[in-house]
């Protein structure tokens, strides 16, 4: 599936924009954070993508960098947040905002958000609480998707393979978590003293033993 589109963009309204790619005008929904980011109507800009593809519709989301797509992704792994859901939270709350809520435990705050209920909001706390960080420029970044990280490539290894890039995420930021608290067997290294290559190693068997079942 296609990781991005650049094109023109010929129309910016709240969560959407419209690109087009030489005669072809692409309608897709983006959160109002990605929106300000990209550039002025009549302007060229690269938009990253996901598409949602079910029976009854396919619908296309876009967002300025791929940090903010790596955001939506996690959002996408709290039990009642869907992509829609996604973009309106993403749309009411900066990132930094958000990631310091989570890691405060700032209950009162996430449920301010609107249309995240309590319920929702609690589970969202449960679910990424101390998964999200923001790198020096104060962006949001997924530890499993820093540009060049080691993770990054095993990822991208996997979802070249078929398998879908947001249960490939959730695998190896499962198992990163476990193999980083995990003790080392007898006469093997820990997880955090091994090499890199050696990481991407296990991490790649592990994740294709749990993606094919």
């Amino acid at each position: 599936m296609f990781n991005s589109l650049t094109g023109t963009i010929t129309q910016k309204l709240p969560q959407k924009l419209c690109l087009d790619t030489q005669g072809i005008e692409w309608d897709i929904i983006v959160p109002d954070t990605s929106l300000d980011a990209l550039p002025h109507v009549g302007e060229r800009a690269r938009v990253f993508t996901y598409l949602q593809h079910t029976d009854a519709v396919m619908t296309l989301f876009g967002f300025a960098s791929e940090r903010d797509r790596a955001l939506f992704f996690d959002l996408l792994k709290v039990d009642g947040v869907g992509p829609k859901s996604a973009v309106k939270i993403m749309s009411s709350i900066a990132l930094e905002q958000l990631v310091v809520a989570l890691d405060d435990g700032n209950l009162a705050a996430l449920e301010k958000i609107p249309g995240l209920g309590k319920k929702t909001a609690q589970k969202m706390l449960l679910a990424l609480k101390g998964k999200l960080t923001l790198d020096e420029g104060g962006s949001k970044q997924s530890v499993v998707q820093k540009p060049g990280g080691a993770y990054a490539d095993v990822i991208s290894a996997l979802t070249n393979m078929g398998y879908d890039r947001r249960d490939v995420e959730a695998v190896i930021t499962r198992l990163v978590d476990e193999l980083k608290n995990a003790p080392a067997a007898s006469g093997e290294k820990a997880f955090t003293d091994m090499l890199p290559s050696a990481k991407e190693e296990m991490l790649f068997r592990r994740a294709i033993v749990e993606l094919a079942q």
